[in-house]
């Protein structure tokens, strides 16, 4: 029996169709959903949500949200979402590296705002080149 997800992010859905297996980046730590999971509702972090369609993973980039877990559905709501491999890796390398460099900086100052928004920044940008097959 398969999976029925969904990835509903505010200006597109991302996924919707069946899978056999979903990991979710929570704010726990990796939750792993297979077919018959309890229900669940869960808090998302910024990070890699994995989906296997038959042998085949596709990787998501998720930017914060929630995912409900219920009757072999999985209903992802977040921020932002974008397909690996839709996502430019040489761009999103950049990108890294500049908020990369932009944390650093922050870590340095006293703003605390500023350091909390170049860390988010951070960790989307790292989600994003995990993505598209980078290391980050």
């Amino acid at each position: 029996m398969a999976l029925t997800v969904r990835v509903i992010a505010p200006d597109k859905t991302v996924w919707d169709a069946e899978a056999e297996e979903v990991i979710l980046p929570s704010t726990t730590g990796q939750l792993g959903i297979l077919s018959g999971h309890a229900p669940i509702l869960s808090a998302l972090d910024t990070g890699v949500m994995r989906v296997r369609e038959g042998k085949e993973w596709v990787a998501i980039a998720l930017s914060g949200g929630f995912a409900e877990v219920e009757s072999n559905e999985v209903t992802v709501l977040v921020n932002s979402a974008e397909r690996g491999d839709s996502i430019d890796l040489s761009a999103a390398e950049s990108e890294y590296s500049a908020a990369q460099s932009r944390m650093e900086a922050a870590a340095a100052g006293s703003d605390e705002s500023d350091k909390i928004s170049a860390a988010q920044a951070f960790k989307k940008a790292r989600a994003r080149v995990q993505a598209a097959g980078g290391k980050a």
